[in-house]
C-alpha cells in the first residue's frame, strides 16, 4: 500500500496521461469522433477529482475500543488495507470505461493500422 501522497501522484499522473492522450488523438487524427474524446477529458477530470477527494480516509475506532493495542493496530491495518483496495478497484474500472470510450473514438483505419503492428 502506498503512502497518501504516493498515491495521489500516481492518480494525477495516470489522470493527466490519459487526457493527454485523447488531446493528441484529437488533434492529430482527423477522423476520431472529437465529441467522443472530450467526452473522455470530462470524465478523466471527473474521475481525478474524485479519486483525490476519496483518497483520504479515517480510521474511527480509539486504541481504547479495543482489548489491546495489537488488536487495535490489526483493526486499523486492516480497515486501511480494505479501504485501499477498494479505491484502486473503483479507480481502474473507471479507467478500464474511458479507455474503451477512447477506443470507440478512433476511426476504423486507425483501429486496423494499430492491429497490424
Amino acid at each position: 500500500m502506498a503512502n497518501k501522497r504516493q498515491l495521489k501522484k500516481q492518480i494525477r499522473y495516470i489522470c493527466g496521461d490519459l487526457a493527454g492522450e485523447c488531446i493528441l488523438a484529437r488533434q492529430l487524427m482527423p477522423n476520431a469522433d472529437k465529441e467522443k474524446l472530450n467526452q473522455a477529458v470530462v470524465e478523466i477530470a471527473e474521475l481525478q477529482e474524485e479519486s483525490l477527494a476519496n483518497a483520504t480516509f479515517a480510521f474511527d475506532k480509539a486504541p481504547r475500543d479495543f482489548e489491546s493495542l495489537k488488536e487495535y493496530n490489526h483493526a486499523k491495518h486492516v480497515y486501511y488495507h480494505t479501504a485501499y483496495e477498494q479505491l484502486v478497484k473503483h479507480f481502474n474500472d473507471r479507467v478500464q470505461d474511458i479507455v474503451k470510450l477512447m477506443n470507440e473514438a478512433m476511426p476504423a483505419a486507425q483501429k486496423e493500422a494499430n492491429k497490424a503492428k
